[in-house]
């Protein structure tokens, strides 16, 4: 399968069974980005990505590994999902910064940021290891360069549930321990975007008593793992991917109407700890989170539409959906009805490609900083006057 929507867009797939869906389009300069999101396993088979460089060798080739890769309205894994832009009056660049460990988070973000901070700078598409990483300090690292005006988009890298290996692309390979960003410049670039959950706190709300960074270590005093699995019950032992079926609200403060959603990456038994996505701030506040079907997959279609509402010409869209991996284990086989949910609300003809995550990075609002969020659908839309 192949979407042609004009000559500056186009979306095509790759199976190690099939093949290319269809043939490259001529689409190649240096203000082309190649956007590709695969399965981590095609780390281990560099083919498709010599194939894309050839064919692309004066464009901007960037992505990630996946927990799923978005096609279309088609959800699948261990295939290659790709969308690319030729930009006629935009310019693109690329920039990249390792991240070995959470410590250099905010340093990598501090590195993309002024890589690609410059005159006319619009949008920033982030790329990060999904593992080496604390996404909160990279937003933090970014933002500290950029002007407050360049929207900021993007996602952690994903591998399945097993959250052992991730990777990026850099220089057209799959590289693991590296943060990568794409730059838009101009003042015909339109880049919308936008971020639902659809999940509903439940339980008590608890105040974090101990926490160091991303990593949780009580809640009221008692160890957090202690209170996680309680809630768990039988699937404690398939923690942590079992935890991403409960993420975690927290808010500044109780009554606070704005809250920020933290889902587990790992878990410590020798201290009871748990390491998340994103800060766990001590003294804010934590309540557990529960979603049904229908309020994921209405979430879904919102965030698009709200990425969308900006262009008044109502023209295809190119648009990448980022959402969160703990979404397709509570879909299970309706995670494709999100991904319809999303694309029914999109203008006709757009081209979708995208990612399940370990954390999707978008402003939550209109005119907002960019955040890290868990268990979100994001929508970054890109076209051009």
């Amino acid at each position: 399968m192949s979407t042609k929507t004009d000559t500056n867009f186009a979306s095509f797939s790759y199976t190690k069974s099939a093949g290319w869906s269809a043939p490259f389009p001529a689409l190649d300069s240096h203000a082309t980005v190649v956007f590709a999101f695969g399965g981590r396993g095609l780390e281990s088979d560099p083919t498709p990505f010599q194939q894309l460089r050839d064919a692309f060798p004066a464009s901007i080739i960037a992505g990630c590994s996946t927990s799923g890769e978005i096609f279309g309205d088609r959800l699948s894994d261990d295939s290659l999902s790709v969308a690319v832009m030729r930009f006629q009056r935009s310019r693109v660049s690329f920039a990249s910064a390792p991240v070995r460990s959470n410590a250099d988070s905010f340093a990598a973000g501090d590195a993309i940021g002024r890589q690609l901070s410059g005159i006319g700078l619009r949008g920033v598409i982030v790329f990060a290891d999904g593992l080496n990483v604390n996404g909160t300090e990279l937003v933090r690292g970014i933002s500290s360069t950029l002007p407050p005006d360049v929207v900021v988009t993007g996602g952690l890298a994903g591998d399945g549930t097993a959250f052992k290996r991730t990777w990026v692309l850099r220089n057209g390979a799959a590289e693991t321990g590296f943060v990568t960003a794409v730059g838009i410049y101009g003042d015909q670039v339109r880049i919308g975007h936008g971020c639902k959950g659809g999940w509903d706190v439940f339980g008590p709300e608890r105040v974090v008593t101990r926490s160091a960074g991303n990593v949780l270590f009580e809640l009221d005093g008692k160890p957090a793992l202690e209170i996680y699995k309680k809630y768990l019950g039988e699937r404690a032992a398939e923690l942590p991917s079992s935890g991403l079926l409960f993420p975690l609200a927290l808010r500044n403060q109780r009554g606070d109407a704005r809250s920020l959603v933290r889902t587990i990456l790992a878990v410590d038994e020798a201290t009871q700890s748990m390491t998340f996505a994103g800060d766990i701030p001590q003294g804010s506040i934590g309540q557990l989170m529960r979603a049904n079907f229908d309020w994921l997959v209405d979430a879904a279609g919102d965030s698009a539409a709200d990425a969308a509402v900006g262009d008044a010409a109502c023209r295809p869209l190119l648009t990448i959906a980022v959402s969160c991996v703990g979404r397709r284990l509570i879909l299970n086989d309706r995670a494709e009805d999100e991904i319809e949910a999303v694309r029914a609300a999109l203008p006709p003809g757009s081209p979708l490609v995208g990612f399940y995550s370990y954390g999707e990075l978008s402003p939550s609002a209109t005119g907002a900083a960019c955040d890290l969020h868990n268990q979100t659908m994001t929508i970054t839309t890109i076209s051009e006057d």
